[in-house]
């Protein structure tokens, strides 16, 4: 059932405080993310390889516990390296045929770590995997042999938007700090980035942690100096984005006159101490929104078949952009939820709530047929995750 209704909630845009945040590909959580989803990736082509089919998997279990270095400046070293325990489960036999799924997966793992430009995959990281069997249950509601697949739980997903300036300055500022084309430019920055905003009515307090690469800085003055041009870079972006006042901060429990300053040797703070687990950062669309509905959902390494954590977190946003374009609508969130066992796409319920002030039978029908056609086409997500073509953190 599709239900369209009006709600009267205050826009986003004009709620006095709004709180956003995103953590960056280096941050210890979004490791553990981006290894989840990396290695759920490579058993789907190998299973897809083998069999021509995605079999039951679930990869969604990685914990990176935080190592110890020694960083000074113009060098350093690690000292203990960071452990990442890789768990969940996995097809690993069919038949007498076995799946090398531990190998698959640590193999996925130290690819997917090359994001991290100076870590040293092979001194400064141990990869333990203990990926095993699936649960008997959920892996025979996976192997019914339907055209569509059927739901693995009894799960709901939540999507909204559109974005407001603050959500898309955090977004912006992480993708322009980790993007290829800055890090040539500037290669002291490391990609353990975190972005915070608060916005209080008309101002945005903008605050910015970026993990620095020690080798690549000689001194406190090199440091600052490339600091500040790594904030006027910022500033430009701001301006691109929001008229709104922006107050700019970075990394601010520096201490120059102890010379005490965000410097790492590889780029991420998990060589120091700090744990990192799936589904513990960004939501599916890339933010941490608590303004907003969310769901708690970790949607990495959930297999992209019958996954409704997955697969309906996703398409509630991919629905609510598609909605947020009719016109009189100013914001629409979407829920939807699953029953385990019955085809994904035919969802017990798909809840469609808009700001608007006026909700016409045309809006109303628009709506409904914008998700019955991404419900149709649902499996097409499917391959889009398989591809990398879909980030869900």
């Amino acid at each position: 059932m599709i239900f369209v209704e009006s709600i009267k909630k205050t826009p986003i845009e004009e709620q006095k405080i709004e709180i956003v945040e995103r953590k960056g590909i280096g941050h210890p959580d979004s490791i553990a993310d981006g290894i989840a989803e990396s290695i759920s990736r490579a058993l789907c082509k190998e299973y897809i390889k083998r069999y021509g089919v995605i079999l039951h998997h679930n990869t969604d279990q990685v914990e990176v516990v935080g190592g110890r270095a020694k960083v000074y400046f113009g060098g350093g070293e690690v000292i203990n390296p960071i452990y990442i325990l890789l768990s969940g489960r996995a097809t690993t036999f069919v038949g007498d045929e076995i799946i090398p799924v531990g190998k698959i997966a640590i193999k996925a793992a130290k690819e997917y770590l090359k994001v991290i430009r100076n870590l040293d995959v092979e001194s400064d990281v141990i990869i333990d995997s203990r990926i095993g069997q699936g649960s008997s249950d959920l892996v025979d509601v996976f192997k019914r042999k339907k055209d569509i697949p059927l739901a693995n739980d009894t799960s709901f997903g939540v999507g909204y938007a559109p974005l407001s300036e603050t959500e898309k300055l955090v977004l912006e500022t992480e993708k322009l700090l980790n993007s290829d084309k800055f890090k040539k430019k500037y290669r002291e920055t490391g990609e353990d980035i975190k972005v915070m905003a608060v916005r209080e009515e008309n101002k945005i307090n903008l605050t910015v942690a970026c993990a620095m690469i020690s080798r690549y800085i000689p001194d406190i003055d090199h440091y600052i100096s490339v600091k500040e041009d790594i904030m006027d870079e910022i500033k430009d972006l701001i301006c691109r984005i929001t008229e709104k006042e922006v107050n700019l901060s970075m990394n601010t429990a520096d201490d120059y006159e102890r010379k005490v300053v965000y410097i790492t040797v590889t780029g991420t703070s998990a060589e120091m101490g700090d744990d990192g687990s799936v589904g513990r950062g960004n939501r599916v669309n890339g933010l941490i929104t608590p303004n907003r509905q969310m769901s708690l959902e970790a949607a990495a390494g959930k297999n992209p078949v019958s996954h409704i954590g997955k697969l309906y977190n996703t398409l509630a946003f991919r629905i609510a952009n598609k909605i947020a374009e009719i016109d009189d609508v100013r914001e629409v969130y979407v829920k939807m939820l699953s029953q385990i066992g019955k085809p994904i796409n035919k969802p017990k319920v798909v809840s469609i709530q808009l700001i608007t002030d006026k909700l016409t039978r045309n809006i109303e029908e628009e709506c409904k047929a914008i998700v019955e056609e991404h419900l149709e086409n649902i499996k097409k997500l499917t391959e889009e995750f398989v591809e990398g073509k879909i980030s869900v953190f």
